[in-house]
């Protein structure tokens, strides 16, 4: 199956458009790559190859958007238990492929898209942890770093948690930058050092580099013009519905 990802034209352009449109997200909204890289592809190529190839767009668009804002220390010295945590649960759930039928956690990874496109939907006024945020903080990193090292997907219950902190925008955008580029780096070190990331997967994936830049620049430029308050509503309908043809897909 690698092998055919690897050298089909069709293949080659599927992961290709998906790229482009994920980096167009990505650059009008800040965040979404990696999960409607994985929403698509896993439809189509299957839930270990999605990851494979998410892997390389997201850490170099990644490393961007943490390193630029102004702010990083302020983040780490922030988040710091929350990303330690966070790397224990990925690098301790990243073998849930070899033990775990990939049914099930295709099943899962739909299911958390569809709470985050539901979520995105409700955009609610998350109340702010306060004095609980010391004790809360490593467990939603831990609870985020497991879902991601099964999944592949790191926005839930990250992506809630941090908008909860109240953080200025700049900083918020930042913030996600660095536990994306967090999550991304443990996912690749617990795959790789349990073989679970074939050659020509990691080949693909550094193809795919090119397309999800380029969906970046075109997203950055679409966002002056487009108002974003109306794209992250398609975009949350559109993630929700994709989950739950994920979820739903075995029993259609």
């Amino acid at each position: 199956m690698t092998e055919l990802l690897a050298t089909d034209p069709a293949t080659l352009a599927l992961i290709t458009a998906v790229l482009l449109l994920a980096g167009a997200v990505k650059g009008v909204v800040g965040l979404g790559l990696p999960t409607v890289t994985l929403a698509l592809l896993t439809a189509t190529v299957g839930l270990e190859a999605a990851i494979a190839v998410m892997l390389l767009p997201s850490l170099v668009t990644n490393i961007w958007q943490a390193v630029v804002g102004g702010a990083l220390g302020a983040v780490m010295r922030r988040l710091w238990a929350f990303l330690l945590a966070l790397i224990i649960g990925v690098l301790a759930a990243s073998g849930a492929s070899a033990v775990i039928a990939t049914s099930t956690l295709t099943a899962l990874l739909g299911v958390s898209i569809v709470l985050y496109g539901a979520i995105g939907l409700m955009t609610p006024p998350w109340p702010k942890p306060g004095k609980w945020e010391g004790p809360l903080s490593p467990v939603m990193g831990l609870a985020t770093g497991v879902l991601t090292g099964m999944t592949g997907s790191f926005v839930m219950p990250a992506v809630p948690y941090l908008q909860a902190l109240g953080l200025p925008r700049d900083r918020l955008v930042q913030a996600m930058g660095v536990t994306f580029l967090v999550a991304t780096l443990a996912l690749g070190v617990g795959l790789g050092g349990r073989g679970l990331l074939p050659d020509n997967l990691i080949v693909l994936s550094a193809m795919s580099v090119v397309p999800a830049l380029v969906g970046m620049e075109i997203g950055r430029r679409v966002r002056s013009r487009l108002s974003e308050w109306r794209f992250r509503q398609v975009l949350f309908w559109a993630l929700l519905l994709l989950g739950l043809w994920i979820v739903l897909k075995p029993w259609i």
